[in-house]
Formats: structure tokens, C-alpha cells, sequence
């Protein structure tokens, strides 16, 4: 099945290269197209949290997918699947990000902890509900917390 999405709004940051960690040092703002109304932004400053779905327009597409690997290519972390993982380099190269909304513009969404690079396509948003967060406690793998110690 092949599908479309539409660019909404665009990542304006000071950050225009994808270095692992250190995100919330970064200004961000999430600018919308100009084909989207104003509108659309209607009733968020009543959230904490957004969750942005964007396209890795700047990460590396491969000729053939690499469906498991070392995460970060970190000899001490073991190989898994790229489902078990949050890397950029994704079969459909889409991302997803939680992130705190600071301010809400006119036109914009001002952020903290988008861990996207200046010019980032974003191609939808969502509010964060209390209910659409984890229903049980929260499992991950060990390597994982390491990975994000100095993430954001």
C-alpha cells in the first residue's frame, strides 16, 4: 500500500544537524504552512504536550533497510530490531516526538524537547490526553535508559 502525507508545518531551531543528544538546549518552534489556517492551532494552550509526527527528510535512506542493528553502533548495547529502537533511519523515514509546548502562537508552536533539525517537515500533531499515555508501568530495555541519560 503506498500513501501521501501532506507537510503542515515546517521545525524552525537553532539545531541544523542531527547530533544524538542535548535536545532541550535547542529554541524550537514549529511553523505552520501557509495552507494551513490559524485555526488548526484553536485550543491548544489548553495541553502541556504535543506529539509530533514528522518525516526525516535529512536522514539517511538507504537502498535496503537495515531491520536490526546495534543502536547507536555501540559494541556494549546488543543488536535489535529497529521496532525496539527510535533511531532516524526508519523504513518509512517518519518520526515521532513528545514534546512540552511552551507557548502556542498564531502561527506557531513554540517547544521544548523536539528533538528535530531546523526545516523538519512535520506532517501532523496531536495533543497529549492523560489516558493516551502507557495504561501500566512503563518496561524498557537497560541499554535504552543509557542512551537517553544525556538525550535531552
Amino acid at each position: 500500500m503506498q500513501f501521501e502525507v501532506s507537510t503542515l508545518a515546517v521545525v524552525r531551531s537553532t539545531r541544523g544537524i542531527a547530533i544524538d543528544d542535548h535536545w532541550d538546549q535547542e529554541s524550537c518552534e514549529i511553523v505552520l504552512e501557509d495552507a494551513v489556517p490559524s485555526e488548526a492551532l484553536l485550543g491548544l494552550k489548553d495541553f502541556s504536550h504535543l506529539e509530533v509526527i514528522a518525516v526525516a527528510h535529512a536522514a539517511t535512506v538507504p537502498d535496503t533497510v537495515t531491520w536490526a542493528r546495534r543502536p547507536r553502533g555501540r559494541a556494549q548495547w546488543p543488536r535489535v530490531g529497529i521496532f525496539a529502537q527510535r533511531n532516524k533511519d526508519r523504513p518509512n523515514s517518519l518520526l515521532l516526538s513528545t514534546v512540552e509546548i511552551l507557548d502556542v502562537r498564531e502561527r506557531s508552536v513554540l517547544v521544548r524537547g523536539l528533538d528535530l533539525i531546523d526545516g523538519t517537515p512535520i506532517v501532523d500533531m496531536k495533543p497529549v490526553f492523560r489516558w493516551t499515555g502507557p495504561r501500566s508501568e512503563l518496561r524498557v530495555a537497560q541499554w535504552s535508559d543509557e542512551l537517553g541519560e544525556n538525550y535531552f
